[in-house]
């Protein structure tokens, strides 16, 4: 079967994504068919492109989508031919019309769930709930600080949070995106293009600072992040949307409260079939209670994954955005 999707030769900008022809054999032993109906955009994607992050190369690119299974191989029960399915993780290659990919990636889709909102949550969702239930389990007495808050994974985190019972802070750059955070579970929104990030949060929380930060943006609030801690506090680095942090010795975390830091991926809390499917039925079942309510703010189509990638690294995206199979 041949199929249009998204190769990569050799890291570089936007322009180094080419939509092209390729074929999409049978799957084998462990294996499914399935033919994309929506994709997920996300950041990890443009540092996949960008070199960042290492890709064998030539490569394809995206690392979740939804759309319905058309086979499936040797062993495989969980799925079959014909359900709605999505993914998040695994190897990169979701920009694609269809591909083979491992079945223990896959989750059947709730009926109350459709292709656009699973394309757009399964990568994100399932980052937030690794996030905040097993990388710091958040909980109804705490305050938290969320970077990036009016973004794909921020505004779920926002909600999720607030469901948990959490005083949430989030920073985005600007009023219009903090504006739309504040309708998303954030109790206090900071400004970070007005700077002093950590003043405002100790002023927020009595001079204490808050027990976990969570932190996708890297080199730019790297610094302010550890003086937003308590002592003994963690610094969750998910992210480099700004560019990795510097190298920095050890004794910093001491001399700044013996803070704890993680460098923690979706990957690693989904190791096994077992993990994805309890992940993701935290998720749907967040979803499904409308405590959290995932909205696609922006569509592309799979021929217009350049231009997504422009608006998102240059910041002209909130919330979540999907690639669409025409």
């Amino acid at each position: 079967m041949q199929v249009k999707a998204i190769r990569i030769d050799r890291p570089g900008p936007p322009s180094a994504m080419e939509l092209r022809i390729v074929t999409v054999g049978e799957p084998g032993p462990g294996e499914a068919l399935i033919r994309h109906t929506a994709i997920g955009l996300n950041y990890i994607d443009t540092y996949h492109r960008s070199g960042l992050y290492d890709l064998p190369m030539p490569s394809g690119i995206g690392s979740e989508a939804a759309g319905v299974v058309e086979a499936v191989g040797e062993g495989v029960k969980h799925v079959r031919s014909g359900d709605r399915a999505a993914y998040a993780g695994g190897a990169p290659g979701s920009y694609s019309e269809a591909r083979i990919m491992p079945a223990d990636r896959l989750v059947k889709l709730p009926d109350d769930i459709d292709d656009r909102q699973a394309a757009a949550m399964m990568l994100k969702g399932m980052t937030v709930e690794y996030l905040l239930n097993r990388t710091f389990e958040v909980t109804s007495d705490q305050t938290i600080l969320f970077h990036a808050a009016a973004g794909g994974v921020g505004l779920i985190a926002g909600q999720w949070a607030k469901a948990l019972g959490a005083t949430v802070i989030g920073t985005a750059g600007g009023p219009e995106k903090c504006a739309l955070a504040k309708g998303y579970g954030y109790d206090h929104m900071i400004d970070y293009k007005q700077g002093g990030i950590a003043q405002q949060v100790r002023e927020l929380t009595g001079g204490t600072g808050v027990p976990v930060v969570y932190d996708s943006v890297g080199k730019a609030t790297w610094e302010e992040s550890l003086d937003c801690l308590t002592p003994r506090g963690v610094m969750v680095s998910f992210g480099n949307a700004s560019g990795p942090a510097a190298p920095f010795a050890p004794g910093i975390l001491a001399a700044k409260g013996s803070l704890y830091l993680t460098r923690p991926s979706l990957v690693h809390y989904t190791l096994t079939q077992q993990e994805v499917q309890a992940s993701a039925e935290a998720l749907f079942a967040m979803v499904g209670s409308g405590k959290v309510r995932i909205e696609v703010n922006q569509t592309y189509t799979l021929a217009d994954a350049a231009r997504a990638h422009e608006d998102l690294e240059g910041r002209r995206t909130t919330g979540s955005t999907v690639l669409l199979v025409e």
